[in-house]
């Protein structure tokens, strides 16, 4: 067992294993919008760091302030990072059956592993820097993994550093990342890059922008390494079956959710 992993009570992580046969398709109704079939994931790109993902009769939105849009739409898990505002909320919907902060409540770093039908939803803490110079606060971030539908889906929240070994190992093999690309409040483009590398995720969707310039310039440093995939979606659907063979990055549009 992996250093860090006694909190996994909730299912068995795919993210470690060797892949098997892939899920036989069985079409179920997502909780929102379109049905999807069971080996399918829609992600949407809800706003900034915030996402809504869906798949295995489950869903869950990201780095959640309280707003998905101007709909009547509770999903079953959110995860939240406290760097600042745009990542979390202090008044959730009472209606969400899990809530999941991503920073410590106490002594000891926030741990999560939890399973919702199909879906297990764990994370891997990170330090964070002081925004006045403070000292570095321990676990001040989680980095959220979503494993549905033989994916494995990671956002990496408001990191500041790049990953140890055991991070990295205690992530496990990644299909799908969403990464900060603003390139200074979060990481650095160079250290992004290097993580997307490391990680060797087929498609990466960039995240945590402030404007159209900035996320080019991004995407300018890695278009040797990596192909680019122009979708302007604010929401894709992706299987085990169809990730692109080669890493992409797949450059989505935010939009609030609608009816």
């Amino acid at each position: 067992m992996l250093p860090g992993m006694a909190w996994g009570q909730a299912g068995v992580s795919q993210c470690f294993a060797i892949a098997g046969d892939p899920p036989q398709p069985r079409v179920i109704r997502a909780k929102y919008s379109d049905p999807l079939d069971i080996a399918q994931v829609r992600i949407s790109y809800v706003d900034h760091a915030m996402f809504l993902i869906q798949g295995g009769g489950a869903s869950a939105a990201t780095d959640y302030t309280g707003f998905l849009g101007m709909v009547d739409f509770v999903p079953d898990i959110v995860t939240m990072n406290n760097a600042h505002e745009t990542h979390w909320t202090s008044l959730p919907d009472a209606r969400i059956p899990h809530i999941l902060r991503g920073w410590p409540q106490g002594p000891q770093p926030a741990l999560h592993w939890i399973k919702v039908d199909d879906m297990v939803v764990r994370n891997v803490t990170s330090d964070t820097r002081s925004p006045f110079g403070g000292p570095v606060r321990r676990h001040g971030n989680s980095i959220f993994i979503f494993e549905v539908a033989g994916l494995c889906i990671a956002h990496l929240g408001h990191l500041h550093h790049d990953l140890t070994d055991e991070q990295y190992a205690l992530m496990g093999h990644m299909d799908v990342v969403m990464v900060p690309v603003d390139g200074g409040a979060t990481l650095p483009h160079a250290t992004v890059i290097n993580i997307m590398k490391r990680l060797q995720a087929k498609v990466v969707i960039p995240m945590h922008w402030f404007s159209i310039g900035g996320r080019e310039l991004f995407l300018d440093a890695l278009a040797d390494d990596f192909a680019i995939d122009r979708t302007d979606a604010s929401a894709i659907t992706l299987s085990a079956r169809t990730l692109p063979k080669t890493p992409t990055v797949m450059v989505m549009r935010s939009e609030f959710l609608r009816d």
